[in-house]
């Protein structure tokens, strides 16, 4: 409505939303456990506590969720950049190893070419903390964040993105296989959420907008502490 030009209090929007049976419903549902911290790879300490953004490829945050099919359930794991909130990488498949999440860092990597200096924060899942997959953020000169222990604050901008996407398209959806799934959440991820979702952190516009609209050198700054 801003974006239109309209005016209108927040309390009045949800009293006709409420009317109208336009609020969204808000389900519980079993939670697979898809973090394990308990492993004899290193952890590292959290290095985004103070952390003032003031362009892209400064903070990239990592996550990583289950979703529910028709007979089994599937894995998700997403890249996304904390300033602009855009989802740079992701993959879907069976599989809870870190070959799931490499791949999504894999597409991260090659989208953006990010300079020596980003700071990748993730929780302290084996997923995150295995040789193969901090070798990668090494040999790009990428330096490594981890959540503190039972922090769920301290990757908010990822735990947000993942509630964001189970309610408006994992929850909304019935996915038969793993095929139909992975179609219907990557045309979520791509069309829905990075070119039409709105975010009032970015002025109420959706991330590849926000980022088409930086300046060359706010766009590529480098982060301060």
């Amino acid at each position: 409505m801003r974006r239109e030009g309209w005016a209108a209090n927040h309390k009045r929007i949800l009293r006709l939303m409420r009317t109208d049976n336009l609020l969204c419903l808000r389900r519980r549902a079993f939670v697979p456990a898809t973090t394990d911290s308990r492993h004899r790879w290193r952890v590292v300490p959290n290095l985004t506590r103070g952390i003032q953004l003031t362009g892209l490829d400064q903070l990239w945050v990592a996550d990583l969720t289950y979703v529910r099919l028709e007979l089994e359930f599937v894995y998700l794991a997403v890249v996304l950049d904390a300033f602009s909130r855009r989802v740079i990488g992701w993959a879907l498949d069976r599989t809870l190893e870190d070959t799931l999440t490499v791949s999504a860092l894999g597409m991260a990597l090659q989208q953006r070419h990010p300079k020596p200096g980003l700071i990748h924060h993730s929780d302290r899942g084996v997923q995150y903390a295995s040789t193969d997959y901090t070798g990668l953020l090494g040999r790009h000169g990428i330096r490594i964040s981890m959540s503190r222990r039972g922090n769920p604050y301290d990757n908010a901008k990822a735990e947000s993105f993942i509630k964001t996407l189970k309610y408006e398209e994992v929850y909304r959806q019935e996915y038969r296989d793993l095929a139909e799934a992975r179609v219907s959440i990557g045309r979520f991820l791509e069309r829905t959420y990075n070119q039409k979702r709105l975010h009032s952190a970015l002025g109420y516009r959706p991330p590849e907008e926000f980022e088409s609209c930086l300046p060359e050198p706010t766009a590529r700054a480098r982060a301060s502490a």
